[in-house]
């Protein structure tokens, strides 16, 4: 592939990631694995850690401002423990994933979906409105430090990011509000928390060229900005059902990599 096909390319890969990242609010690591490995062609090592490094600028910050503009805020204390949940996490994931094969990692991908798929459905089976955290409570430390670490070892393990994790632990499990969920996992996508399992997979030279890398980082400005304006005009269920449609072909589309 040549440069400019390769950037063409990267490009196409960050804007649909972009996308799906503002819209949905997780960060946009997930749909970076997927799109490099349908448009870039990579391996899933290679995908992963294109993704990991691609995620260094703070390309969602368009997004996160989109969000806070509409009225959603993002405390402190829940920022910091899940930060540091998730930089304890991310090493160990990015260690681990270096040992493992593409077909290990294909099946863990998609395992981890279905389980988030699954706790997705749970929290729909609840009436809204019943039970929700508003932005000025506050919440326990240690239930956001490991959902930190969920999310920071996911995104080390699978070059995912960990925005699905910080969504749906927050949305599902301690009852935030969707739009509120969301912002808190597209500010990690502005806080470069994944440095140091990036840094693991880019010490392995598990990466894609740099003409693909930089297509993706400006993919992903322009992407989470379109997909965060168009979050920002629709209800919370219409948001989760998307995101339960998005992550059950995710969890397809690896399932059908590891089978072949």
């Amino acid at each position: 592939m040549s440069e400019i096909h390769e950037l063409l390319a990267g490009l196409g890969v960050g804007l649909v990631g972009g996308l799906t990242s503002g819209f949905m609010g997780t960060s946009p690591g997930g749909g970076l694995v997927i799109f490099s490995v349908l448009l870039l062609g990579a391996e899933q090592h290679v995908a992963q850690g294109t993704s990991l490094i691609a995620q260094i600028p703070p390309t969602g910050l368009a997004g996160v401002r989109r969000y806070w503009q509409s009225g959603n805020h993002s405390p402190l204390a829940w920022i910091v423990w899940i930060g540091v949940g998730f930089l304890a996490g991310g090493i160990s994931g990015g260690y681990a994933a270096a040992a493992v094969s593409d077909s290990f990692l294909q099946w863990t991908y998609a395992l981890y979906l279905v389980a988030l798929l699954a706790a997705l459905a749970l929290r729909g089976e609840k009436k809204d409105g019943t039970g929700e955290a508003d932005d000025r409570r506050e919440l326990p430390w240690l239930p956001l430090l490991l959902i930190g670490m969920l999310a920071g070892f996911s995104s080390g393990f699978m070059g995912i990011g960990g925005g699905l994790a910080i969504t749906v632990g927050l949305a599902a499990g301690l009852r935030v509000p969707q739009h509120q969920a969301q912002l808190v996992s597209l500010m990690f996508s502005v806080i470069p928390t994944n440095i140091p399992s990036a840094w693991i997979y880019w010490s392995k030279g598990l990466m894609a060229g740099w003409p693909a890398i930089i297509g993706i980082v400006a993919g992903l400005w322009v992407g989470t900005d379109l997909g965060a304006r168009l979050a920002n005009g629709v209800s919370k269920q219409l948001l989760r059902q998307m995101m339960i449609g998005f992550v059950s072909l995710m969890a397809l589309f690896m399932t059908y990599k590891a089978l072949n």
